[in-house]
């Protein structure tokens, strides 16, 4: 892994010029370029005991805004652990930083402290190429992680927004995300992370999932859907969310609907036998 350039890294851990003042958690207000969206009320809990116990060992990083109060550059789940423990004031530096150097400084100490899930990694990556015009090579060079590392997050970008929310709720990790993403169709990726979630598939499983529904079924002969046919497939497969080949030859046939565990069997029969 590449080192982190300069002052981003650098600036989170206090230097012997720099001094650790005091301030009142009440100026003090969220970053608006935090990367970090979800915080766990649990995980906020525990530091709070632990800030009731020991206080807060690193102090946050703010800058002084127009209103002469605080602008929250890193430390969000300090700040909210300390206000839950009955806190009044917490110790901080004071910096002097641009807007790109807020979002790098607020990316590289969630990156540190492994705070950040994968989707609110590819956002802060994707924030900071277009709104800096970086590319991924200097992106790279800043924030520490491979080029083909940032390339994948950003790929998570392209995923539906279901499996976006099962990403934001820990039920899928990284590993996951990416064997879904060699699926070419949302509606494939959609049936994937639904297997992968009702059985609580490793990485290396999720990807012979995909391999699986990637695959063609294997047929003595292939006949060529028609434009027709294939257009309700596509229509009856997002509407049951799983998936559905239609069987059609002289005006008849047969429609084909499956199923990946007893829940999902048990999901379709409430949808079939609706009124």
């Amino acid at each position: 892994m590449k080192a982190a350039l300069g002052r981003g890294l650098n600036s989170l851990l206090p230097s012997r010029a720099e001094e650790v003042i005091y301030i009142d958690l009440d100026t003090v207000t969220p970053n608006k370029y935090q990367p970090r969206k979800s915080f766990n009320d649990e995980k906020l809990k525990e530091l709070a005991e632990s800030i009731k116990a020991k206080g807060v060992i690193q102090p946050i990083i703010v800058v002084k805004n127009e209103h002469n109060n605080y602008s929250l550059i890193a430390g969000e789940r300090r700040c909210r652990a300390a206000k839950l423990a009955g806190l009044k004031q917490i110790p901080a530096l004071v910096k002097d930083y641009s807007s790109q150097d807020t979002i790098e400084v607020a990316l590289i100490e969630n990156i540190q402290r492994e705070e950040l899930n994968p989707l609110e990694t590819a956002e802060a990556f994707n924030r900071l190429i277009k709104e800096f015009n970086l590319t991924q090579e200097e992106l790279s060079q800043r924030v520490g992680k491979e080029r083909a590392t940032i390339a994948n997050y950003l790929r998570v970008l392209k995923l539906p927004d279901e499996i976006k929310r099962h990403i934001n709720n820990e039920e899928i990790t990284l590993g996951h995300a990416k064997a879904l993403l060699a699926l070419e169709h949302k509606d494939q990726q959609i049936i994937a992370v639904r297997e992968i979630i009702n059985k609580g598939l490793s990485v290396r499983a999720a990807e012979q999932i995909c391999k699986r529904i990637a695959a063609p079924s294997p047929t003595k002969r292939v006949r060529e859907k028609t434009p027709e046919a294939a257009d309700i497939e596509n229509r009856l497969t997002r509407a049951l969310g799983t998936k559905v080949k239609l069987h059609h030859r002289n005006k008849r046939g047969s429609i084909e609907i499956e199923y990946y565990s007893l829940d999902e069997l048990d999901r379709l029969m409430e949808i079939l036998t609706r009124q």
